[in-house]
C-alpha cells in the first residue's frame, strides 16, 4: 500500500474523474437507465392487478371482463420477462465495456511511466489498481447504476400509486423516509472508513502473495516458508477483523431498514384496517398497499446497499485516478509529440537514423528518491562505435549512466546529448528503437521461442531469427526444444536454465539490430563456456555500435575503448585497462583481486 493513498481527499463519489469513460457509452447507459424505470414501472403494477381482482371478483361476485384480465396479465408477464432480459445483457454489457477501458487505459499509462514509479511502487499495488480497482468501478457503472436506477424508481412509482389511492395512509407511510436518509448520513462516514482500511489491507496481501509466488525459490531455499506464513496470516487477520467489523456496521444498516419497513407494514395494518373498517377503502385495495409496504424493503435495502457500495468504491476510484494523473518522471514535451508521436503512435517517418554518437555535458543526478547527487558536472564524449566499460562493486551505482543514456531517467542538471542533440528533442521511443538491452538477470514472456525473440524486431524473418541465435551460439538451445522455435518457454521463461534465457535475450537484443547496445553484466548469471561463447559474440556485434558494457568480470572488459570506474554512485577512475593498471588505483585493486581469486580457485 503507498502511503500517499491516506491524503487522498474525499470527492462526490469521484463521478467526474470517471465521466470520460462514462461517456462514450452514453447512449448505452441511457437505454439501461430507460429499460430499469419501465421494468420497475411493471413490478410497481403487479400489486393492483391484486387489487382489481379482489374488489370486482371477489367482492363483486361476478366473471365479467375475466378474460380480458387474463390476457392483460400475459402481456405484462411478457414484457417483464422480454425487459429483465434486455436489462441484464445491456447491463453486462456496458459493464464488460467501461472495465475494458479503464484496464486499458491505466495499463497503457503504466507503459508510460518511468522507471522511479515502479522503484517506488510494489508490483501488488500496481496489479491491484489494475485489476481489482477497475472491476469494482466497471460494478459501479453498470450494476449499481441499475440497481439506483430500479430501485428509485420502483419506489416513486409506489408512492405515487398509494398517493392516488389514499393520501392519508401513504402520508402516514412516507413520514418514515427522513428517517431512512438520516440513518445512511450516520453511517456513511464510519463506512467509508472501514473500506479504505479494507482496500490497504488487500493491497499488502495482494503483493505478499505475488512475492510469495514470484519469490517460491528463495522462500524455499532460505527456509523462511514460517515466516512468510507470519506474515500473510497477520494482514489476513487484519482483513478478517476490519472486514467483520464493516460487515457489523452493514448488518446494524440493513437492521435499522428493516424495522422501518415492518413500521410501515404495522401502520398500513392499523390504519389502513380501520379506514377498511369504515368503508373508505375495499379490501383489494388494502392488499395493494399491505403488498407495497412488504415489497418496500427490498428497494429500501438495495438503494442502501448501492449507496454503500458506491462509498467502497470511492477509494478504488480515487486510486485510479490517482494512477491515471501520475505524471512521469521522463516525459516528451508536446512539441517532441507532435514531431515524433508518442509510445502508441509512433510518427517514425519522421525519425532521423541514430548514429551512436553520446556525451554527458554538465551532468548532475540525483534519483528522485534519492537525498544525494550521484553526478556531479560529469562530462564525458563516447563517439560512435566506441566500447565503454563500467565497473565497480555491488551497489556502487554502475546502472546510472545508461539509466541517463537510455533515458529511463532524466538527468538533474546539464544533458545527455545524441548525435549531438538533447536527448529530450527527441521522442523516448526513438531512442529506445535505437537501444539494445541485455540484463544480468534476463526476463522471457509467456509464448513461445519465436514469439519472445520477435520483440526485439516484429517483422523478423526465421532465417534472420536462426542468424542471430548462431551469432550468440544459441543455436543448440532452440534444437534440443521440442518444436523448435515454437516451443513454449513458460511463464519468465522458467522452462529453461538461466543461461540459457541470458543467451536468447541477447539474441534478442541483437536482432533489434541496434546502433546503441547495453549489457548490464549480461554474462555474470551463466557458466564460463557460454560467456566465452557470448565473448566473442560480443566482439563482433559492438563493431560499429556504440556499447556500455557494466562488467562483473573484469576480464572480460580488458579491450574496452575507455573503463569508468564506479565507486558510491561517482566515477572516480576513468582510462584505458593499461592506463589503470599502471596508476595503481582503485580499479588495479579490483582486477588484481578478481585475478588472485581465479587462481586460487583454478589451484583448487
Amino acid at each position: 500500500m503507498n502511503d500517499d493513498d491516506k491524503n487522498i481527499k474525499l470527492k462526490w463519489f469521484g463521478i467526474p474523474q470517471l465521466l470520460p469513460f462514462a461517456k462514450k457509452y452514453k447512449v448505452r447507459i441511457i437505454w439501461m437507465i430507460i429499460l430499469g424505470i419501465i421494468t420497475s414501472l411493471i413490478d410497481a403494477v403487479y400489486p393492483l392487478f391484486n387489487q382489481y381482482a379482489l374488489n370486482h371478483f371477489v367482492l363483486g361476485n361476478t366473471l365479467d371482463t375475466l378474460g380480458f384480465f387474463i390476457l392483460a396479465y400475459l402481456v405484462i408477464l411478457v414484457c417483464q420477462v422480454i425487459l429483465n432480459f434486455l436489462s441484464v445483457y445491456w447491463t453486462g454489457l456496458i459493464e464488460m465495456s467501461v472495465d475494458r477501458d479503464l484496464r486499458s487505459a491505466s495499463f497503457n499509462h503504466l507503459q508510460e511511466l518511468s522507471f522511479a514509479y515502479f522503484n517506488q511502487n510494489n508490483v501488488g499495488y500496481v496489479q491491484a489498481r489494475v485489476m481489482s480497482d477497475t472491476g469494482k468501478i466497471g460494478e459501479m457503472v453498470s450494476w449499481r447504476m441499475m440497481d439506483i436506477v430500479w430501485n428509485g424508481s420502483y419506489l416513486i412509482f409506489v408512492f405515487v400509486n398509494m398517493f392516488l389511492i389514499n393520501a392519508e395512509l401513504a402520508l402516514y407511510i412516507l413520514l418514515l423516509v427522513p428517517i431512512a436518509v438520516l440513518i445512511i448520513a450516520l453511517f456513511q462516514k464510519k463506512l467509508v472508513v472501514l473500506n479504505r482500511k479494507i482496500r490497504e489491507i488487500n493491497s499488502r496481501i495482494t503483493g505478499n502473495f505475488n512475492e510469495g509466488i514470484t519469490g517460491a525459490k528463495s522462500i524455499k531455499t532460505l527456509v523462511v516458508e514460517d515466516a512468510i506464513n507470519t506474515d500473510f496470516r497477520k494482514d489476513t487477520s487484519r482483513m478478517e477483523k476490519t472486514s467483520v467489523h464493516a460487515t457489523g456496521y452493514s448488518a446494524a444498516f440493513s437492521a435499522a431498514v428493516t424495522i422501518m419497513s415492518s413500521a410501515a407494514l404495522a401502520i398500513v395494518l392499523w390504519r389502513g384496517g380501520i379506514i377498511t373498517m369504515e368503508g373508505v377503502i375495499m379490501i383489494g385495495t388494502l392488499s395493494v398497499f399491505m403488498n407495497y409496504a412488504l415489497n418496500m424493503l427490498d428497494p429500501i435495502q438495495g438503494i442502501i446497499g448501492s449507496i454503500s457500495a458506491l462509498i467502497a468504491i470511492q477509494v478504488n476510484i480515487e486510486r485510479f485516478t490517482k494512477l491515471l494523473h501520475t505524471k512521469s518522471d521522463v516525459a516528451d514535451t508536446p512539441e517532441v509529440i507532435e514531431k515524433y508521436g508518442d509510445t502508441f503512435h509512433p510518427k517514425k517517418e519522421n525519425w532521423e537514423p541514430l548514429h551512436g554518437d553520446v556525451e554527458f555535458k554538465d551532468v548532475s543526478f540525483q534519483y528522485p528518491d534519492g537525498n544525494e547527487m550521484v553526478l556531479q558536472n560529469f562530462n564525458l564524449k563516447v563517439p560512435q562505435g566506441t566500447n565503454v566499460a563500467i565497473v565497480g562493486e555491488t551497489g556502487a551505482g554502475k546502472s546510472t549512466l545508461v539509466n541517463l543514456v537510455c533515458r529511463f531517467f532524466e538527468p538533474t542538471e546539464g544533458q545527455v546529448l545524441i548525435d549531438g542533440r538533447d536527448a529530450r528533442e527527441r521522442s523516448q521511443l526513438w531512442l529506445h528503437s535505437n537501444i539494445g538491452y541485455v540484463l544480468q538477470t534476463p526476463h522471457l514472456f509467456s509464448g513461445s521461442v519465436r514469439d519472445n525473440l520477435k520483440y526485439g524486431n516484429p517483422d523478423a524473418s526465421d532465417e534472420e531469427i536462426w542468424k542471430a541465435l548462431e551469432l550468440v551460439d544459441a543455436v543448440s538451445v532452440v534444437n534440443k526444444m521440442e518444436h523448435g522455435l515454437d516451443s513454449e518457454v513458460g511463464e519468465g521463461g522458467d522452462m529453461l536454465s538461466t543461461g540459457e534465457k541470458q543467451l536468447l535475450s541477447f539474441a534478442r537484443a541483437i536482432l533489434a539490430d541496434p546502433r546503441i547496445l547495453v549489457l548490464d553484466e549480461a554474462t555474470a548469471s551463466i557458466d564460463t563456456l557460454t560467456e566465452k561463447a557470448i565473448q566473442d559474440a560480443i566482439f563482433t556485434v559492438i563493431k560499429g555500435r556504440t556499447s556500455f558494457v557494466i562488467a562483473h568480470r573484469l576480464s572480460t572488459i580488458v579491450d574496452a575503448d575507455i573503463i569508468l570506474v564506479v565507486q558510491d554512485g561517482r566515477i572516480i577512475e576513468r582510462g584505458r585497462h593499461d592506463e589503470l593498471m599502471k596508476a595503481h588505483g582503485h580499479y588495479y585493486d579490483l582486477y588484481t583481486r578478481q585475478y588472485e581469486e581465479m587462481v586460487t580457485d583454478m589451484v583448487n
